[in-house]
């Protein structure tokens, strides 16, 4: 991994160097766009739409637009100027327990390393953080934007979550949250029923991303100049008609899920009982058959 950030995790009045990389990375397939005549890149130009002229990226500014259509334009000095007092430090400002912090608010996550001058202080407050079963709550300056972020510690390492802010969360303003619907008891029951059933604990290997790998092997067959065939589409379940019906059903599922029996094929049950008729056919035409040999 390469360090993306260097700055100091500030802790009262012990300052602990450390260097931040990306804890996460997006496993996405990613494409160029191309002309699909003769498969080249597509470029783009950036044209000034006052002069129609190409622009060099030395001479680009920011520009904020007011509501009358007008555009402000801020440089480098401007930015320059202002109050970002965490541009090169992790101030830690609160501990709190991880539980009061929803996680609506975490935006992304990096890991921090200690230089080697910051070990031991690095491993100090690790363990102090750990063994305290507590976040601390931090401000950090990162790409020019100030936000507020967590730490806790993951595989005896520091993770810093970056926070939004929040007037940056949005409200659900949901029309069904202004209505009286009214839940029966035992769709309540049966609901909670189908929740303990498909109780598990939870394992992210368990579970991979079959877009991608599907995606993945149209490019493969494309290379190899194989034919590519569509895999077959799952039908959808439409809404509910019957709740509680729907209820019971997707608790059995999840009751032979468990039990390893897996859901019927449909037409499983159709086969099953026309194979039940023959073998009670079969059987009461066996003794006739004999009768007629024996006479």
């Amino acid at each position: 991994m390469r360090s993306i950030w260097k700055g100091a995790i500030s802790f009262g009045l012990v300052t602990i160097p450390v260097k931040l990389y990306s804890a996460t990375e997006q496993k996405d397939v990613s494409f160029h766009q191309v002309h699909r005549e003769d498969g080249g890149r597509i470029r783009y130009k950036r044209v000034c739409t006052v002069d129609g002229e190409e622009v060099a990226y030395a001479d680009i500014a920011k520009g904020y637009e007011l509501g009358t259509g007008e555009m402000v334009v801020l440089t480098d000095e401007d930015f320059e100027g202002l109050p970002l007092s965490t541009s090169r430090r992790i101030d830690v400002l609160q501990f709190a327990p991880a539980e009061q912090i929803d996680p609506i608010y975490f935006a992304k996550s990096y890991y921090l390393e200690p230089d080697a001058q910051g070990a031991k202080p690095y491993v100090l407050l690790r363990n102090a953080l750990e063994s305290s079963g507590q976040v601390a709550v931090v401000k950090v300056a990162l790409r020019q934007r100030e936000s507020l972020a967590t730490l806790r510690v993951r595989d005896g390492v520091f993770v810093l979550e970056t926070m939004l802010w929040p007037d940056e969360i949005r409200r659900p303003d949901f029309e069904f949250l202004e209505e009286d619907i009214e839940v029966r008891a035992q769709e309540l029951k049966m609901a909670e029923s189908l929740i303990t059933t498909m109780e598990a604990d939870f394992d992210p290997t368990e579970y991979h991303d079959t877009y991608r790998e599907a995606l993945q092997q149209v490019i493969e067959a494309k290379v190899a100049g194989k034919e590519v065939i569509a895999a077959p589409e799952e039908e959808e379940a439409g809404p509910a008609v019957d709740l509680m019906a729907a209820l019971r059903a997707s608790v059995d599922a999840a009751k032979r899920e468990r039990s390893g029996e897996g859901a019927k094929p449909k037409g499983a049950a159709k086969e099953s009982k026309e194979s039940k008729e023959k073998e009670s056919k079969d059987k009461e035409a066996a003794p006739k058959r004999k009768a007629r040999k024996s006479a």
